[in-house]
């Protein structure tokens, strides 16, 4: 019986019925009851359709994550302060409702696949597995969409992949007030990891001076980390080279120069290739499209065709047609990996000017890593140190914002940025002949709007690309990357 329930429940699912309660964004629309004798009897089964008034708050949410990467109480903090815009979800039982919004009403409303139009069951296992999550490869889908879309599938699933980068991490720059150890707050959290391990590092003070520690249990030490399982690591140190590659590769005025001639070379290779494949998947569906016509106006041209003629045309037409569908599924492909092409062009939207990440308010910095994906990782074996730093098209117009915001100098600070210069100079340091080497294009789709100052038209980016590099620093004082 328990076998046949569960069927039942995945038949139900692949129609598109709902069970239980609307989930946050949706309201409840009820039809009659395929089966005649329940349906006699005032039975009802339920789609779903979009709340007008939660609808928009859905939208918003991910909005949020996916351009910004907030956390799920930062994003609920914002919502909070306009409860008439944004109506806080009501629980099943009404009288539990707290009248805001909370961690957890978010997570729950990013995490459900609901919200892509397609119906989702045995999410979880409430009777054998403690209600505990199941895997993604046991849940029920439907096999299309079964109710209108609050967001695309790929914009889900994004905002999954945001979810595993900020696993337990906060947005915020304020300090963790629940927890009773936290007495400050570390700049570079979220987005430092060990090279070794994977494993993001925490921050710890000592002597007045900020470390970044890695620190795995015994029995969860992977292969080609330290001896010792743990070690430290200076903030300072890394804010410095951080420093230095944020304003040469990102920010510098010769920051196109860097990315080296081969790095140039093949991307506009590969977009001319990729241009010429697109026009002539296009020119080959027309010719299909004028083939077909020229097939029905040839059966015009016959007063009394006969069966095995008919036949013929219909065979001709049927193979143009499959032709055709072939043809704009290779198409489809072919803009879409036009789409995840890489585009240098990006790095000219951002503005230009010295960036020290130390001298910044805390929320100004974490804003400006949020919409350049930064991720710094450090190999404590040999002392070397890997920034990423990726741009998407859609991020631009906020990069660009955070860009100003990061190499704005106040007033009366270039004398002090004068004389940390002359300290530098006269400093000795081994770090030279350091040359950045691209290693990752991680795109998106999308494209920028770039005005220039003196007035014109829009220009349109082609497609959207993501730019990394790879920068090893030694932190100590004698170092290469």
């Amino acid at each position: 019986m328990l076998e046949k329930s569960w069927d039942g429940f995945a038949v139900h699912a692949e129609a598109g019925y709902n069970v239980g309660k609307a989930c946050y964004g949706y309201r409840a629309r009820h039809v009659p009851h395929p089966v005649p004798a329940k349906r006699a009897k005032g039975v009802k089964k339920t789609f779903l359709e979009p709340d007008p008034a939660q609808a928009p708050a859905v939208r918003r949410i991910f909005h949020w994550r996916i351009t910004t990467r907030l956390g799920y109480q930062a994003i609920a903090d914002r919502l909070n302060l306009d409860l008439a815009t944004y109506p806080p979800p009501v629980p099943v039982d009404p009288s539990r409702a707290v009248g805001r919004w909370t961690y957890s009403n978010v997570r729950d409303i990013l995490t459900n696949p609901k919200c892509t139009g397609h119906m989702v069951w045995n999410r979880r296992g409430r009777k054998t597995h403690g209600n505990r999550a199941n895997p993604v490869e046991e849940w029920i889908w439907s096999e299309r969409p079964v109710h209108e879309a609050l967001v695309t599938l790929d914009d889900w699933l994004q905002a999954q992949g945001i979810s595993e980068h900020r696993l337990g991490s906060r947005s915020t720059d304020n300090t963790n007030v629940k927890h009773p150890q936290t007495k400050r707050s570390y700049l570079l959290r979220t987005y430092l990891f060990c090279g070794g391990c994977g494993r993001r590092m925490y921050g710890k003070t000592r002597r007045g001076h900020a470390y970044y520690v890695c620190a795995p249990k015994k029995g969860y030490v992977p292969a080609g980390h330290p001896a010792a399982g743990s070690f430290w690591i200076r903030e300072d140190t890394i804010v410095d080279k951080l420093n230095e590659f944020l304003s040469a590769y990102i920010f510098g005025i010769y920051r196109r120069s860097l990315l080296g001639d081969t790095a140039r070379d093949l991307g506009a290779a590969a977009q001319r290739e990729r241009d010429q494949r697109l026009a002539a998947l296009r020119r080959e569906i027309d010719d299909n499209a004028q083939m077909i016509k020229n097939v029905v106006r040839s059966f015009a041209l016959f007063d009394k065709p006969t069966e095995d003629l008919v036949r013929d045309i219909n065979e001709q037409r049927a193979e143009l047609h499959e032709r055709k569908s072939q043809l704009e599924d290779q198409l489809s492909e072919a803009q879409e990996e036009n789409q995840q092409a890489p585009n240098p062009d990006l790095l000219d939207a951002l503005p230009t000017g010295e960036v020290l990440i130390d001298e910044l308010p805390e929320d100004v910095a974490r804003r400006l890593f949020e919409v350049l994906r930064l991720e710094l990782r450090y190999h404590k074996n040999t002392n070397k140190l890997k920034c990423l730093a990726t741009l998407i098209g859609p991020m631009i117009p906020a990069a660009r914002r955070a860009g100003h915001e990061a190499t704005a100098l106040p007033l009366g600070r270039q004398k002090w940025l004068d004389q940390r210069k002359h300290k530098k100079e006269n400093k000795e340091d081994a770090m030279s002949d350091i040359s950045p080497v691209p290693i990752l294009v991680v795109p998106s789709a999308g494209f920028e709007p770039a005005t220039p100052a003196s007035g014109g038209t829009f220009r349109r980016l082609p497609a959207v690309c993501g730019l990394a590099y790879r920068w090893f620093a030694n932190p100590g004082l004698a170092c290469s990357r």
